[in-house]
């Protein structure tokens, strides 16, 4: 394996002591413009790159970031959302030359134990925490730390973190519009995970919506669900086969939306013409699927370089904001329609 050129390597091929080097690659003064230049393309040709470890004994920033996803590992393969959402993350950490360091967690007390193994081993600048909890023992780490942190998905951060936000609460609005407008008055919304605090903005709003148009909350109500397919389906097949099934269903994901449609289809149940389905955040999965899933249309990656730019800033100095994204809009598709005049 090749050797890591090292300071030493660079002094010997410019010509100049190895201070001269340490003054000139760390931005100090002490060298002259051109011996600086100079010692700067040794380093380029030679490859060299600071030692994170050493710059992390010496108090200055590593130069990375961090992420963590707290979720059931089986849940992450097939959701398209998380694989959009780090790929706008990467872009734009990408354009910064700051790496990401990524990190799946069995559940939050591992999540909040690697924060702390990252933050007394300098590993990373700073966090994006994705899945505000309802009762979330992570801002007041976080601060505890002094880690500086962009929560993404909670319109309330706790001072002095940053976040970045889309607002679940107007998009439910936007689809119950959608489906009371064909007169659709049984709905059932298969939900995900009930401590997540964009899933409670969600169901708040389907309760909210539902009392104020006059809906039964026993026709209008939440499942709870882990986000996979198979619970997505099996909460699919409990309603269906209820007394008074729903006529519309809207899933939290578009996984469990097309799960959702394949049970129908088992049970003999045709879309749209006996049962409406709206799937939240759209994919290929939803495009490909016959008939074609409505659904909830956003620039998931663009919400991903919304929020590492925002912890770009934040380790720049800037001061603590709340930063709204692109509110979803609803995409009506085949899957969609009047309920039959007998439901």
């Amino acid at each position: 394996m090749a050797r890591r050129p090292t300071i030493k390597d660079i002094a010997r091929r410019a010509g100049v002591s190895e201070s001269a080097v340490s003054f000139a690659l760390n931005g100090r003064p002490g060298v002259s413009d051109g011996t600086r230049a100079r010692i700067r393309r040794v380093a380029e040709e030679l490859g060299w790159r600071p030692d994170s470890a050493a710059r992390a004994l010496s108090g200055e920033r590593v130069g990375a970031v961090g992420l963590v996803l707290a979720r059931p590992a089986h849940t992450l393969g097939v959701e398209s959302f998380f694989l959009q959402l780090v790929s706008g993350i990467q872009e734009a950490l990408s354009a910064a030359g700051t790496p990401l360091l990524f990190q799946v967690a069995e559940d939050l007390d591992a999540e909040c134990a690697l924060y702390r193994r990252w933050w007394a081993e300098r590993r990373v600048d700073g966090v994006l925490v994705v899945d505000p909890r309802t009762r979330d023992p992570r801002p007041a780490l976080l601060t505890a730390l002094g880690l500086p942190a962009v929560t993404v998905g909670d319109p309330r951060p706790a001072p002095p973190l940053s976040s970045v936000w889309a607002d679940d609460a107007r998009a439910m609005v936007q689809v119950l519009d959608h489906l009371a407008a064909l007169g659709h008055r049984r709905i059932v919304h298969v939900a995900g995970l009930p401590d997540l605090a964009h899933t409670a903005r969600r169901i708040d709003s389907l309760r909210i919506e539902a009392r104020r148009r006059g809906l039964r909350p026993d026709e209008v109500r939440s499942v709870p669900t882990d986000y996979s397919d198979a619970e997505g389906a099996a909460a699919t097949r409990r309603v269906l086969c209820a007394p008074r099934p729903p006529t519309a269903l809207v899933y939290d994901n578009d996984v469990m939306a097309v799960a959702g449609a394949a049970v129908a289809a088992g049970l003999g149940i045709p879309v749209p013409a006996r049962l409406s389905l709206v799937a939240w955040d759209d994919s290929a999965l939803c495009r490909v699927t016959h008939p074609r899933l409505t659904a909830l249309v956003r620039d998931t990656a663009g919400f991903g370089r919304l929020a590492a730019e925002e912890l770009l800033a934040v380790l720049a100095g800037g001061p603590p904001r709340v930063r709204q994204a692109e509110q979803p809009r609803l995409e009506p598709r085949e899957s969609t329609a009047p309920p039959p005049p007998a439901y």
